[in-house]
């Protein structure tokens, strides 16, 4: 829970949050690079006092989520062409920043060109996340949360993404423990027992999608989002006094630790770090290098990575989300300029 006197940070971060979005967004047009304005989002961050709570991620159309650029810029699997916007396509942009570790997640979905084409989805995806929103008073079930957004997706004709939550966030922690249903889940599935909480801190975020399915599956292959995240589970003196990680890898890991706490991280922040241990090595031997350490330190489980989210039904996806702080007479939306 979090305590009044700690609000600021969190309102601080909600705030910045906020402003990379509506200042951001704007930069999605046709022919621009995915990278660019992943990038530039998380610049905006640094700029306006906070970090980045995880890397800004870009999902187009029949991608729903986790996907950020690496230092290659290699496409999700299936992907042919450039990662170039068109117009026409549906684009998910998702922002976190943390303070201190106080966080805020917010969402949107834009249309390239805004066409007019996918004008209902983006509509219903937004009144989900608002309808979610103001049932988010304590004491109310999950499934109530979770029919409320259902509604608004389904009487606009879209599909609720059936297994992708909300989520409680704590200082430092993303996902602490209790997923919030964005579907219709009934009173008695056991993955969404409890109800909400004054002094919680609460990311709703709806998805919807044209697929008739309603469900999202991993894309191929393991880590294809480029992002990982330290666990928290396994101590690095332990790791090395045990010969699971050696010397180098135990101070990559380390520095890793200290720089991104377990907060989601990119694969281009942290690969640069081999430069410098081994500054006179090509480009093919620090790839080399950094897969060998992530797979080691991935396999000890020091390190978790997350695979990119897709449509199962190749539908599109469409998504809109606010951080929100409970108090005894309802929701206070964090993530407002």
């Amino acid at each position: 829970m979090v305590e009044e006197g700690d609000l600021k940070q969190w309102r601080d971060a909600g705030h910045v949050a906020r402003r990379t979005l509506e200042g951001i967004k704007g930069e999605i047009v046709a022919d621009k690079p995915w990278s660019e304005v992943i990038e530039s989002a998380e610049r905006f961050i640094r700029r306006h006092g906070g970090q980045a709570a995880f890397p800004v991620t870009i999902s187009v159309n029949e991608m729903a989520a986790h996907y950020t650029s690496n230092t290659e810029l290699t496409p999700p699997e299936g992907m042919e062409g450039e990662m170039i916007f068109q117009k026409g396509d549906l684009v998910k942009l998702d922002v976190g920043v943390h303070i201190k570790g106080a966080l805020g997640d917010n969402a949107l979905t834009v249309e390239v060109g805004n066409g007019g084409e996918h004008t209902d989805q983006i509509k219903a995806a937004k009144e989900a996340r608002d309808a979610a929103i103001e049932r988010m008073h304590p004491g109310t079930p999950w499934h109530v949360v979770g029919e409320a957004a259902q509604q608004a997706s389904v009487d606009a004709g879209f599909e609720p993404i059936r297994n992708l939550s909300g989520h409680k966030m704590d200082r430092w922690n993303l996902h602490s423990g209790v997923s919030i249903p964005m579907y219709s889940c009934g009173p008695n599935n056991p993955n969404y027992r409890g109800e909400v909480e004054s002094g919680g801190v609460y990311a709703i975020e709806p998805f919807n999608t044209t697929g008739k399915s309603g469900m999202i599956e991993n894309v191929p292959p393991a880590g294809s989002s480029n992002i990982l995240r330290v666990t928290g589970n396994v101590k690095i003196r332990k790791a090395l006094s045990k010969g699971k990680l050696k010397p180098l890898g135990a101070t990559m890991a380390r520095y890793i630790e200290e720089r991104y706490n377990t907060l989601p991280f990119a694969e281009r922040w942290a690969y640069p770090l081999l430069s410098k241990p081994f500054p006179e090595e090509n480009e093919e031997s620090l790839r080399r290098k950094w897969n060998a350490l992530v797979k080691k330190l991935t396999t000890i489980r020091f390190l978790e990575d997350y695979n990119a989210l897709r449509d199962i039904d190749k539908g599109f996806v469409g998504q809109f989300e606010h951080t929100a702080y409970i108090t005894d007479g309802g929701p206070e939306i964090l993530t407002v300029e």
